[in-house]
């Protein structure tokens, strides 16, 4: 089984730390495939860079030459996977909705802890576009910048922990799920010091798309994902 994880944002290094997240929760025979978009911004933390990171994720999983199994969109609240369901026939899964549907499995209300204040309508949309909302009962910024989630291991653990006992203490939280790609293979750390299950949404993601390969389970396509019609489109596929 091959998996393609694709990273929304443009930074490297941030697509390794999320496919050591994704090999860590991998069954053993699943491949995982890291993929970096060619054009956009080097971290997604509002609409504009949302939306250019729609693009490039579907521009480089379109792009790629070999054959996959399931593909895994790794941006917590970000746009893109509606159209990676109607341009793909293999299941599509978003850590966003991974960790959520994972953290409703687990406890009767769950929280995120996400990188900056900006970035929390976008997943409340995301949740409440997915119908995930209802269980979710604390949206919180750390106050760290994507791209600063990888420069202090130490101050991102200690953010990330200062958040979740507020919420667990404060807002009746029961699971915390890490709100960004970028946060990936925190959980442990994170549950160690809450007492609180912890869902890194790629690994969740992962074993979600694995549990869908097996069972011959892909998106619809009687409606809402049906193959577009048949159009002239200016200036697409990229070249």
């Amino acid at each position: 089984m091959r998996i393609l994880v694709v990273n929304v944002n443009t930074t490297p290094s941030m697509t390794e730390g999320i496919v050591a997240s994704a090999r860590a929760a991998a069954a053993p025979g699943t491949e995982i495939v890291g993929l970096t978009p060619r054009f956009g911004a080097d971290s997604c933390e509002g609409n504009v860079e949302s939306y250019l990171a729609a693009l490039g994720v579907l521009d480089q999983v379109l792009k790629y030459p070999e054959p996959y199994d399931a593909v895994i969109q790794a941006g917590f609240g970000e746009h893109g996977r509606e159209g990676l369901q109607e341009a793909l026939d293999v299941p599509v899964v978003d850590i966003t909705e991974a960790a959520a549907i994972t953290a409703g499995l687990l406890g009767h209300k769950f929280g995120i802890v996400t990188s900056l204040d900006r970035t929390v309508p976008l997943i409340e949309d995301r949740l409440l576009l997915a119908g995930l909302d209802r269980r979710c009962s604390a949206i919180v910024a750390s106050g760290l910048s994507v791209l600063e989630l990888e420069q202090d291991h130490a101050r991102t653990v200690a953010a990330i922990v200062a958040k979740a006992k507020e919420i667990v203490e404060q807002r009746g939280v029961e699971v915390i799920c890490l709100g960004c790609g970028g946060m990936a293979g925190l959980d442990e750390a994170v549950s160690a010091a809450t007492g609180a299950p912890v869902v890194d949404g790629v690994a969740a993601a992962v074993a979600l798309a694995e549990g869908l390969v097996r069972m011959k389970l892909s998106t619809s396509k009687v409606r809402t994902y049906a193959p577009a019609r048949p159009k002239k489109l200016s200036g697409w596929p990229l070249p």
